[in-house]
């Protein structure tokens, strides 16, 4: 079936040409030459998109579109005129046009507006597969190749490219094609995880991880420059490139980077690493009153602040000012915005930003977020949405008016589980879904990554004979007891603390105030 078109022009008649053109494309156009006579025609009739000149007796384009909008809200409107006066084109764009052209205007170039406001959905799909088609074999070669901790962060970037440009695409049997080729990479990740990553630990060619992030890429920012350090706690990489194109409304970026989470990848053990610039046994050893193990009772990230101006001291920037605030909630979202000119004179200002986390572990607690949340397009829809509507866009937006430079990151991701594996453990094992930690511990080899000296990988370890364990790809980690009711509830829920690209491989970008 055609698209049914409303041409609205006073000099409609000298434009047959073009309608005959665009029929013979396949539109339908209705010409009219006055606005009366084409809202009358929008009561009766239900067009696609309307044609509209700027310029005509008694009702004018811009008066006319308000009408219209308000026959047909859902009905596209485009433009034509021959001023290229500023204001015109400023009041048309505020009326919500679709679309904008200039006289004198030729039948390819009307086609070409109706088919980015009429078929843009269709043509991008389409091209979406297709080129996806041609590079699925790429991917699956490329694979095989993965030799470097560079080589696996800029594939699951391009992972993570087609992901999104999937987002907009209706047909889900090549989204399903790319997810298994994407479990298929972590099933390899974990391999290369396993064989190199306590090399990365006392070897010289290793990623920056979570421990040597501050000295290494905020430590010369804060030399240089007022920094707000925006650690958003569980921000994929996916989620962190839908988002932002909401903070380069304020900042420019200056750079985009990649660093490895260290394990396990969870905020107890990642986040006090980033803030502290230890691993988490050095953490432990350094400050014994305020490290507390899985199976201690404490808040185990409490101490931050102390451990942030504790490294601060030790990598020569204890005389600069520091200011640390977390998130937990939007009325202290709020309240930072609305209290900022009490921060604004700080060297480092920290936000610690918890909302995500919240959202992932609010997917498994509540069923109306978990229908919210089905997959992870929708989580990053979602992400989206919250960041739109938050106050953290206007706390980003007064720090650019303050000349503060912005470093956003996180401190790990998070992977959707679907696959359970039994584990048996004796009271005092840890009870994270992706990792455990304990002295009992009974596990299929397969399904997890085992580590029996936690010393060599820097990690505390609880008495003498504790080990870890850290599930790959999309596995959670299940007690036999109950083993049925545990499945279901944590099933295609979002959990950290394994090894998976989505929670190793974690954004840092810079950006400087416009």
């Amino acid at each position: 079936m055609s698209e049914k078109i409303l041409w609205i022009d006073d000099e409609i008649d000298l434009l047959k040409p073009h309608i005959v053109f665009l029929e013979k494309k396949g539109y339908h156009v209705t010409p009219v030459n006055n606005v009366n006579e084409a809202l009358e025609l929008i009561d009766s009739e239900k067009f696609a998109l309307t044609l509209i000149d700027e310029n005509m007796p008694g009702i004018s384009g811009l008066e006319a579109i308000p009408m219209i909008k308000e026959k047909d809200s859902s009905l596209k409107i485009v433009m034509v005129t021959k001023s290229e006066e500023e204001h015109i084109m400023e009041e048309a764009i505020g009326s919500q046009i679709a679309d904008y052209i200039l006289k004198p205007v030729n039948p390819n170039q009307i086609l070409l507006s109706l088919k980015k406001n009429l078929q843009q959905d269709d043509l991008v799909e389409q091209k979406t597969i297709l080129q996806y088609q041609q590079e699925f074999r790429n991917l699956s070669m490329e694979l095989s190749y993965l030799r470097s901790y560079q080589d696996w962060a800029e594939y699951y970037k391009k992972i993570v490219n087609w992901e999104i440009k999937f987002d907009k695409v209706a047909d889900n049997e090549f989204a399903d094609l790319l997810q298994s080729q994407k479990e298929e990479a972590n099933i390899q990740f974990a391999k290369f995880i396993e064989n190199n990553y306590e090399d990365w630990l006392s070897g010289p060619d290793k990623p920056i991880m979570s421990h040597t992030l501050f000295k290494e890429k905020v430590k010369t920012e804060v030399e240089k420059d007022k920094v707000l350090l925006l650690m958003v706690d569980n921000l994929r990489y996916d989620q962190w490139k839908v988002i932002e194109p909401l903070f380069t409304k304020y900042y420019n970026k200056v750079s985009e980077d990649y660093y490895y989470s260290i394990l396990p990848t969870a905020t107890q053990y990642a986040r006090n690493s980033f803030f502290a610039g230890l691993m988490p046994s050095e953490i432990e050893k350094r400050f014994p009153d305020k490290w507390f193990n899985d199976n201690e009772e404490g808040n185990k990230n409490e101490y931050e602040r102390d451990f942030l101006e504790d490294q601060m001291k030790r990598i020569g920037l204890g005389s600069k000012s520091m200011k640390y605030l977390k998130v937990l909630n939007a009325d202290f979202e709020r309240k930072i915005y609305d209290d900022f000119n009490q921060h604004k004179n700080n060297d480092l200002l920290v936000i610690v930003y918890n909302f995500i986390d919240i959202l992932s572990h609010a997917k498994t607690d509540n069923h109306i977020v978990d229908q919210l949340i089905r997959d992870d397009k929708t989580f990053r829809s979602l992400t989206l949405n919250w960041f739109e509507n938050s106050s953290l866009l206007k706390i980003i937006k007064i720090a650019a008016e303050n000349g503060f430079k912005l470093v956003i990151t996180t401190d790990h991701g998070t992977v959707y589980v679907k696959k359970p594996s039994k584990v048996v453990g004796d009271r005092e094992t840890s009870t994270n879904i992706r990792y455990k930690t304990g002295k009992s511990l009974t596990y299929d080899d397969s399904d997890v990554w085992a580590i029996t000296n936690p010393e060599k990988l820097f990690l505390p370890k609880g008495n003498l004979s504790s080990k870890y364990i850290f599930a790959k790809n999309n596995i959670f980690l299940a007690y036999p007891k109950n083993y049925n009711h545990f499945v279901n509830y944590y099933k295609e829920t979002y959990q950290h603390g394994g090894i998976s690209l989505e929670e190793c491989i974690i954004p840092i970008s810079i950006l400087e105030p416009k």
